[in-house]
């Protein structure tokens, strides 16, 4: 995806997307950091991911349309690219091999998840 000049800057700490919110487009990481959380019923924090320059977010939203299952915030400074379901049709169209990439980081998410769910119930 091109990850040109075009973002918003959000400041350190700044929220991009908060859990339980309704979703309609990802985004792309343009320059800095992001952290990725849950908010467990007790107030408290679990850090999911740092995600950093061309890494991407939010791509559920596009497919399925429901709540945002974590929030994201900026660490530090961070440019960060919206990208709604139109734009990123057209992208696939111009690129098939983004749809690819997307579906790939997906199912890379999808295997972590499966291990550390597998970690959990087994003790390990």
């Amino acid at each position: 995806m091109e990850t040109g000049g075009l973002g918003k800057i959000y400041r350190d700490g700044e929220v991009i997307v908060r859990q339980g919110e309704a979703g309609d487009c990802m985004f792309v990481i343009q320059a800095g950091e992001v952290e990725v959380f849950r908010e467990d019923g007790k107030q408290r924090e679990v850090r999911l991911a740092v995600l950093r320059e061309k890494d991407f977010f939010g791509e559920m939203a596009l497919f399925d349309r429901e709540v945002r299952s974590a929030t994201v915030r900026a660490l530090a400074e961070a440019r960060v690219l919206t990208v709604d379901r139109k734009s990123f049709l057209r992208r696939v169209h111009e690129d098939p091999s983004l749809a690819f990439r997307v579906v790939e980081q997906m199912s890379h998410r999808i295997r972590e998840l499966d291990a550390e769910l597998t970690r959990l119930k087994t003790g390990n």
